[in-house]
Parts: structure tokens; sequence; C-alpha cells
């Protein structure tokens, strides 16, 4: 196993795919950081580039067995000199494993192929200018506890291979369809045109969810955490979706807002099964 010093070119590469979007989208790459992570891209089948460990990496019994693995698969793994993962590692108290993983996005053509009419119970979450990190990550946690049939970032939605994103996700990221920076008019457009009913969340004044028609593919769509959904995407939609709240309560955020629906529809579907 090689080791890497600060200013080996691997060790700069791995630096800026966890510091800037423009270097991940360049490369069509981006770090997942943690055991937990790791292992999730492993498990997942993900197209894991390389491993990267601190020094102290035989101290964890967890990360060793990782190592194994991956030198059992023929993966290429760094260690890296002493101090060098506390310097290039997004988290304040850095784990001792990380790996470069290619990015695992679709095309939107790719994603809608496997749904449509036939597929009558799709699911689909649309993020339309949703900037949180955390947000989006837990978005994909939900649409992976769901299984729904895929999430789709559209431009100016948060860098869904952002390391913050990568770890809220705890997972998810590997095993759920991803499409990323599709304009809302085309997605929303294609969707529409393959049969689904396309649904805005609002915070109020739409169509109670308990009673919504949620049959068939259906779409929700979430919008920017303070903003909401610009006016113009809501007029195009099938209509206004709202989760009823006691008098004074302010609005679930976006990541709240998935996890009733898809919850919601996945209890009913459950139910006709």
């Amino acid at each position: 196993m090689n080791r890497l010093g600060a200013r080996d070119h691997r060790v700069q590469r791995l630096r800026w795919l966890l510091r800037r979007s423009s270097v991940r989208e360049t490369e069509h790459a981006f770090v997942a950081e943690g055991v937990r992570i790791v292992e999730a891209a492993m498990d997942a089948g993900a197209p894991v580039e390389s491993l990267f460990v601190a020094a102290d990496w035989r101290s964890s019994a967890p990360v060793a067995a990782i190592v194994g693995r991956a030198s059992r698969t023929g993966l290429a793994v760094f260690e890296l000199g002493p101090g060098i993962m506390e310097r290039v590692a997004d988290t304040v108290s850095p784990q001792s494993v990380c790996a470069v993983v290619e990015a695992v996005d679709l095309g939107l053509d790719e994603l809608l192929s496997r749904s449509g009419p036939s597929a009558e119970r799709d699911v689909v979450l649309v993020c339309v200018d949703v900037r949180d990190p955390g947000n989006l990550g837990a978005v994909l946690r939900i649409a992976g506890a769901t299984s729904v049939s895929g999430v789709i970032c559209c431009s100016g939605t948060v860098d869904p291979f952002n390391p913050k994103v990568v770890r809220a996700s705890a997972g998810a990221l590997f095993r759920v369809p991803l499409v990323t920076d599709v304009m809302p008019a085309e997605a929303l457009g294609s969707l529409a045109a393959l049969g689904y009913r396309c649904w805005a969340t609002v915070p109020q004044g739409g169509t109670d969810y308990a009673v919504a028609n949620l049959d068939g593919p259906t779409a929700f769509v979430l919008g920017n955490e303070g903003a909401g959904l610009p006016d113009e995407v809501v007029a195009g939609l099938d209509g206004s979706i709202t989760i009823p709240m006691a008098d004074g309560t302010e609005s679930l955020n976006v990541a709240m807002t998935a996890a009733v629906l898809c919850f919601d529809a996945v209890r009913r579907r459950r139910s006709v099964s």
C-alpha cells in the first residue's frame, strides 16, 4: 500500500473534489466519507474509483475490514501520511476512510425509461431550487426508505454530490435513481407526457394530502426552503397539495414534507396490493 504525502496529486484531487462543485462536475466524481457511507457505496456496487485511509487505519476494525474487502476486489487503496486526513476531510472530526466515487446520476431519459403509465405505482420527487445540503440529503434518505422511483434535482438545487449531502443521505444516494442539472420545465413536461400527476407542495391553500388523488404515477414537486416554488412552476402543474397543521405552526421543511407525502403514498399503495 502506497503512503501519500500532502502534496501528492491524488491528495490534492481529493481535497478539491470535497471543496469545489466545479471540480466534481468536470471530473464526474465525488468523495464518500466515513465507514458507513463507504460501505454503502461498496454494497450498492457503486463505481468506487479509489480508497484513502488515515495513517492509523489499522487501529479501526471497520476500516481494516473495508481495506481487506477492497484488496480482494483489486480496488486501489492509498494510505495518507499522519495528519493529512484531518487536513483534507470535510468534517470537524474526520473518520479514517474515504473513497472517490464516479458520479452515480442518470440522464432524465434514462430515469423515465424505467417509468411511465405501466408503472402505476411510481412516485418521483422533483427538487426545484432546494438549497440546504442537509435537506437534500434527508430527501434522498426518505426516497431510499420509501423506494420511490427517482429524485430529480433541477438546476439551482444544491449539488447532490456535495459532501454534506452525501453524509446526510446516509448511503441512500447510492440506491436511489438520481437525475441532476435539468431545467424544471423539461423535467415536469417529460413527467406529464408520461402520465404523471404532478403536485406542487405548498404550505397552505392546496388540496389536503389525506384526500388528494395519489393513484397512478405521481410526482411531488418540492421548492426552495424560504421562497417555495416559483409561481410559473405551480401554474403548470396538475394541482397543489398541502399538509394541514395546527394554527400558529410554521410550515414543515422540505425533508419533513417529503417524508409525510412519500410514506402516505407507500401506505396507500400497500393497502391495494
